[in-house]
C-alpha cells in the first residue's frame, strides 16, 4: 500500500499531515451532523457500486432506540465515517468514495460486493435466521467486519457507566459460528502494522470509556494461523473521535491516534 508523496515517515513522525483532520472535518455538511453535530438526519443515498471502495456500515433493527443520534447502528453516521474517508484517502493510494457512504442490512445481497463492513453498538445488534447465513457466508468468502463503539461494562468520562455489550454481541457470533473463539489481539499482530506503526494499541485515549481498549478478533476455524475475519474494537469508541473531529472537543493528538487504528483496520481488510 503506497503513501502519498510526501511517505509514511512523514505521518508518523509528527503527525503533521493527521492533524489535518481537524480542517477536514470543519468543513462540515455531513448528514449525520454536518461537523460533529451527533444529531441523526436520516438516511443518505447509497453510492452504486462502481469498484472503488466504499464505506459499508451495517444496520439492524434496535427497537426504536437511539435518542438524537437514530437507531443504535447510526452512532456517529454519516459524519464520522465521511470524516474518516478523508484520511483514508489523503495518506493512502486508496481509491474510495469520499461523497457518500452505503448503509446495508446483513442479508442484502449487495455487501458480497464489498471487502469491509463496519457495525456498532453490538449491545443490541439482532439478526434473523437469513442474516445469520448470509454473515456466515460473507465472511467465510473473505469479507472482513469490524465492530466499534462497543461500551464493555466500565465507568468513564463524568461518572457515565457504559454497560457490557459483549454477551449480546457474543451471542450473536455464536449464530453465525457456534464454535467461535474470540482471541485478544496483542500489539504485535499485523493489524497494527498494516499501515502506521501503532506499538502500544492499548494505550491509545478514549474518548469517554474507562480504562483501555480491547482489541478481539475472530480467525477462521478459530486458527490464528489462518485469516482473521473479524475485529472488535471493545470498551472503545473510535469513531466518536472522527465524528467530532474538527470541533475542538478534544485534542487534536487524541483524534490522531484514533484516525490510525481505524486506518489500519480498514488497510487490513481491504488487503486481506
Amino acid at each position: 500500500m503506497r503513501t502519498r508523496s510526501l511517505g509514511r515517515s512523514c505521518l508518523v513522525g509528527g503527525l503533521v499531515l493527521l492533524a489535518g483532520a481537524s480542517m477536514l472535518a470543519q468543513r462540515g455538511g455531513f448528514g449525520g451532523g454536518g461537523g460533529g453535530g451527533g444529531r441523526f438526519m436520516g438516511l443518505a443515498a447509497n453510492v452504486p457500486y462502481d469498484g472503488k471502495f466504499v464505506f459499508v456500515r451495517m444496520s439492524y433493527p434496535s427497537g426504536g432506540m437511539g435518542g438524537r443520534q437514530g437507531p443504535m447502528w447510526a452512532h456517529d453516521y454519516q459524519a464520522g465515517e465521511a470524516h474518516f474517508l478523508q484520511i483514508l484517502t489523503f495518506v493512502s493510494n486508496v481509491p474510495a468514495h469520499v461523497d457518500g457512504t452505503s448503509v446495508l442490512a446483513f442479508d442484502d445481497p449487495e455487501i458480497f460486493k464489498f471487502p469491509v463492513i463496519y457495525v456498532v453498538e453490538p449491545g443490541s445488534w439482532s439478526m434473523s435466521e437469513e442474516q445469520v447465513k448470509a454473515l456466515r457466508a460473507y465472511l467465510l468468502k473473505g469479507g472482513f467486519l469490524i465492530v466499534d463503539d462497543m461500551g464493555g461494562g466500565t465507568v468513564g468520562l463524568g461518572g457515565r457507566l457504559r454497560p457490557d455489550q459483549w454477551p449480546n454481541f457474543d451471542l450473536q457470533m455464536s449464530r453465525v459460528f457456534p464454535q467461535a473463539h474470540w482471541q485478544d489481539i496483542e500489539a504485535d499482530h499485523p493489524v497494527f502494522h498494516a499501515f502506521f506503526e501503532i506499538p502500544s494499541p492499548h494505550d491509545i485515549p478514549q474518548y469517554y470509556d474507562g480504562g483501555k481498549p480491547i482489541f478481539r478478533g475472530l480467525y477462521e476455524d478459530n486458527d490464528p494461523r489462518k485469516r482473521l475475519m473479524v475485529f472488535v474494537n471493545y470498551n472503545t469508541d473510535i469513531s466518536e473521535f472522527w465524528e467530532f473531529s474538527g470541533t475542538g472537543t478534544r485534542p487534536v493528538e487524541e483524534g490522531n491516534e484514533a484516525f490510525k487504528i481505524g486506518v489500519n483496520e480498514f488497510i487490513y481488510g481491504i488487503t486481506h
